[in-house]
């Protein structure tokens, strides 16, 4: 197993030679750490890893190759007691049990009998149709079955849930996963307005050879590099329903991160509020408030969204929607204040075009963008960097 984990490492790109691979087996000989799949895991990525850029890569090889083993960490604490959140069972409903299930009403009622029912509750529930519990048919819990309610804990089982009370870890993407094709960076290149900046420490070869031919002897002419002036800024929705999309948002962040030097990016999860972040795993204890973000870079910023926009409406239209916190602000304030203060900014969404029509979010986002939403397709990514250059 240990002579594959090698090999997948290094399948991965994860420059693994022998050398490391028996300094690991020498440790584990020497007993350095518990016999758990936690030391293990953090002894063996000690061993391989040296850039902290592939630590992302490695967490995908250990979990191919040791997939099954049981592990206790990277569980996040909750305010929810543990043993309520842990499904027991699968309860399988009728399809006449599910139409007799009948949604409790409005965002506001649903969320208002949220807060009672956690106040009354003095344990856990399983089954039933009323307390926070797993396997039943009450609107608050996991594992079982209601037109829309509030997921607590637990994995989606049918995608009704109207908000998620669950804090989930997100990986951030690898800006220097290569594209599948150079198509994509041609597009951006559409997005490209060079100038001579900075310092004069790039020799002009031409005016070199001509001051030399004028002068009679060696005359060097130096000059500022050529950069592309563009100013970018990129929110790239993370998590949930974008998962399978991560590999394409990669590409196009690959792209990003190589064609445009002046690129500021932050991530946000379903809709942007008042804080985003530049690293997942601390998007709870290193966020940047929005404020800052309009404060700080100019209006000459062109400004990117790249995200499905598929959430719960109440997620843009109500304080209190997000699905990881209480925003006192909706959604829709916060994204009315972003394409203010950058007038060029567009949406790029993955989900195919045809789609969007069967998404109320989708449509609200595409309103307040004022349509200015492309796929993310090499001819959404042509039209939208259209977008972006015209004059305002």
């Amino acid at each position: 197993m240990f002579l594959n984990f090698l090999d997948e490492l290094r399948a991965a790109g994860i420059p693994a030679s022998m050398k490391e691979h028996l300094l690991l087996l020498e440790a584990l000989d020497a007993d350095v750490i518990d016999r758990t799949p936690e030391d293990f895991y953090y002894l063996s990525r000690a061993v391989y890893v040296k850039d902290e850029g592939l630590l992302d890569r490695f967490d995908q090889v250990f979990s191919k190759v040791f997939k099954g083993v049981a592990t206790t960490f990277g569980q996040a604490p909750t305010d929810i007691p543990a043993d309520w959140l842990k499904a027991v069972a699968e309860k399988y409903l009728s399809a006449e049990e599910m139409e007799a299930i009948k949604s409790l009403g409005s965002w506001d009622e649903i969320m208002e009998t949220l807060k009672k029912r956690l106040e009354e509750q003095q344990g856990r529930h399983q089954g039933g149709n009323k307390w926070v519990g797993t396997g039943g048919t009450s609107p608050y819990g996991n594992s079982g079955y209601n037109p829309e309610g509030v997921r607590i804990g637990g994995e989606s089982k049918h995608k009704r849930a109207l908000k998620v009370w669950d804090q989930r870890d997100f990986k951030n993407l690898d800006s220097t996963r290569e594209l599948g094709t150079r198509n994509i960076k041609i597009a951006l290149r559409r997005l490209r307005k060079f100038a001579r900046e900075g310092a004069a420490d790039e020799l002009d070869i031409d005016a070199t050879i001509d001051g030399t031919a004028r002068q009679g002897w060696l005359d060097v002419v130096m000059r500022a590099e050529r950069r592309n002036a563009v100013k970018l800024l990129l929110f790239l929705d993370v998590g949930g329903s974008m998962d399978p999309w991560v590999k394409l948002c990669e590409e196009l962040f690959s792209a990003a991160t190589s064609e445009f030097k002046n690129l500021e990016f932050f991530y946000f999860h379903n809709c942007p509020y008042e804080g985003v972040w530049k690293d997942n795993k601390r998007r709870f204890t290193e966020r940047t408030p929005m404020w800052d973000v309009l404060h700080k870079f100019g209006h000459d910023y062109k400004l990117v969204f790249v995200g499905d926009a598929s959430m719960s409406p109440y997620e843009i239209t109500h304080p209190g929607g997000s699905v990881e916190h209480f925003n006192e602000e909706s959604g829709a304030v916060w994204m009315h204040r972003m394409t203010t203060t950058y007038p060029a900014a567009v949406w790029l969404n993955p989900i195919p075009e045809q789609q969007w029509g069967y998404s109320q979010s989708v449509r609200i986002i595409r309103e307040l963008m004022n349509d200015r939403m492309y796929p993310l397709t090499l001819a959404g990514l042509d039209d939208g960097m259209r977008e972006l250059t015209r004059k305002r």
